[in-house]
């Protein structure tokens, strides 16, 4: 048990990135009542787009102290990029149809994302190295926080402090309340419902692109395939905090990420469950926690924040 409090804030980084990817499903979900499955390949085009401009617009031997700013808001503009435009070109189109038909989009959409980063990204049949940060690890008492980990430390409140704000305090914010609440009524009111549902998946993106960063730094690569499973994990995150529930998706990430982390570094130690354990496991666990919420809370954590409809 000595391990523990080292595996609560691995528990609590992975579930900040969790969290952070979470909140652009429950936005987009909770405004316009869409599961955006091609959320996880706009999170791994925010990684491939910081990577370009360390690549290739970078001067060879910036240090990542100066690049990671400069990183930061590539993977923002190519994130904010496809999302925009998927929703423009992809989404829109079919706001009016049957509820399967952009879900069916979706999935065809994170394929086709999938595969085109795959042909024309030089290198990205292949795991491509993500440059690191000088210096680390911290030891804070009997706890060491690697230096991959101190970006998504410093990132992820302060994400969910802007977030907090522009929700509650701004214009648009509010509108982004009105048209979840009553997207007819929030047109009566004079709110550009259109304009709201681009800024939800804006915003969805911006998260992405910053968890996708922390992604690079903590494991050090990015590949095209990244986006898959770690979708499907902030999907669940976003679940179990109570889907189209902002804050419910960021404490649905910390709760994953600290059962993912304690099931694959304990659940071996427990009798009759020696081959259960590990991180090939890690999947496993987490999908069966989901399924226990659904069975027990299927409203999530927090509750679903979802208008009746007529």
């Amino acid at each position: 048990m000595n391990e523990l409090p080292q595996q609560l804030v691995n528990g609590l980084l992975l579930g900040s990135m969790y969290g952070l990817v979470a909140i652009g499903y429950t936005m987009v979900y909770g405004i316009v009542q869409l599961i955006n499955f091609a959320h996880g390949e706009i999170f791994m085009i925010g990684g491939f787009g910081a990577l370009t401009i360390y690549l290739y617009v970078l001067p060879d031997g910036t240090t990542m102290w100066v690049a990671l700013p400069l990183m930061l808001l590539g993977a923002v503009i190519a994130a904010v990029v496809v999302a925009v435009g998927a929703e423009r070109f992809a989404y829109r189109p079919l706001r009016t149809a049957p509820r399967l038909a952009p879900l069916i989009t979706a999935i065809g959409l994170s394929l086709a994302l999938q595969q085109a980063v795959w042909a024309w990204y030089p290198g990205a049949k292949e795991s491509i190295n993500f440059p690191e940060i000088d210096g680390g690890p911290f030891e804070i008492g009997s706890v060491t926080i690697q230096t991959g980990d101190v970006f998504l430390l410093i990132a992820a409140p302060i994400s969910m402090a802007i977030l907090a704000y522009f929700v509650m305090k701004t214009r648009t914010g509010r509108g982004m309340q009105a048209t979840a609440q009553d997207p007819d009524t929030a047109k009566l009111m004079g709110i550009n419902t259109d304009r709201i549902i681009v800024v939800a998946f804006a915003l969805g993106a911006v998260f992405a692109a910053v968890g996708a960063v922390a992604y690079g730094l903590k494991y050090g690569q990015v590949q095209f395939r990244m986006g898959f499973i770690l979708g499907l994990k902030a999907f669940t995150a976003a679940v179990l905090g109570g889907i189209g529930n902002i804050y419910g998706a960021m404490i649905g990430g910390l709760v994953l990420g600290i059962a993912e982390t304690m099931a694959t570094a304990y659940i071996s130690d427990v009798p009759g469950m020696e081959q259960l354990g590990g991180q090939s496991w890690a999947n496993v666990w987490a999908f069966v926690l989901l399924i226990l919420v659904l069975l027990f809370r299927p409203q999530g954590l927090l509750g679903e924040r979802v208008a009746d409809r007529a």
